[in-house]
């Protein structure tokens, strides 16, 4: 079997498929940041950032736009409501303001949830299909564009934006619990764990996981805070 064949076939945890893309996205980060470092004016960098976010969104709603005119489109369970969705659509909105609140709420979210979600691929169709390469942009977009607001405009988290951001995925969770309960939909899997493997397959069956990964994101941002703060401490103390 070719290598073709298996990017096919699925998509598996360290597999051609999962490490390709992976890999890319990592090299071209630190290109694109040093690039951006060296290279560019203030107005430069945040057009390149802001035009890359808009290639992600973009891609989003393209995939999406055509899996309604072309494709069995369920509207239970597949509107780009899932929070890397989400977050990849409204992607622009937030390179083109640059709130300093926007990122706190997604500096946690992207690292915590887009991470694993990269390291954890849960994707219906492998290479070539047009799912295949929807997810990887969303995805590994949002993480470049993250790493791109921490090391080229040096924004950099508080301990206060940690509750920021747990209080405002409370907010998210309250609004998928009554758009499942309308849609009778499993949006951020609410209802039931996804299929492929995942961190949720630790926590139990349902409605177990969901306890325990509430449990879990104070302590799991706060380990995000963490290389932040001993930067700043280390900084501070030069």
């Amino acid at each position: 079997m070719n290598s073709l064949s298996i990017l096919q076939n699925s998509v598996e945890i360290g597999s051609l498929g999962h490490l390709l893309p992976t890999v890319s996205a990592i090299v071209f980060t630190i290109f694109f940041i040093r690039y951006s470092n060296k290279k560019l004016s203030v107005k430069g960098k945040r057009k390149a950032i802001h035009y890359f976010a808009w290639f992600v969104s973009i891609t989003v709603i393209v995939f999406h736009a055509y899996q309604m005119l072309f494709d069995n489109y369920n509207f239970k369970i597949d509107l780009p409501l899932y929070l890397c969705s989400l977050m990849a659509l409204l992607l622009p909105v937030f390179t083109y303001y640059r709130k300093y609140w926007m990122f706190e709420i997604l500096v946690f979210w992207i690292i915590g949830g887009t991470l694993q979600a990269v390291i954890t691929p849960d994707i219906k169709d492998g290479f070539p299909s047009f799912d295949y390469f929807r997810y990887w942009i969303a995805h590994l977009g949002l993480l470049v564009v993250i790493f791109y607001f921490v090391f080229v405009f040096k924004m950099k988290p508080k301990l206060k934006s940690v509750f920021k951001s747990f209080f405002a995925l409370q907010l998210y969770v309250i609004l998928m619990i009554i758009l499942n309960y309308v849609l009778d939909a499993n949006y951020f899997y609410l209802n039931e764990k996804p299929k492929s493997a995942s961190l949720l397959d630790y926590f139990g069956e349902w409605p177990y996981y969901i306890l325990v990964a509430q449990l879990i994101i104070i302590p799991l941002f706060l380990i995000i805070y963490l290389p932040f703060y001993l930067s700043e401490r280390k900084s501070l103390s030069k």
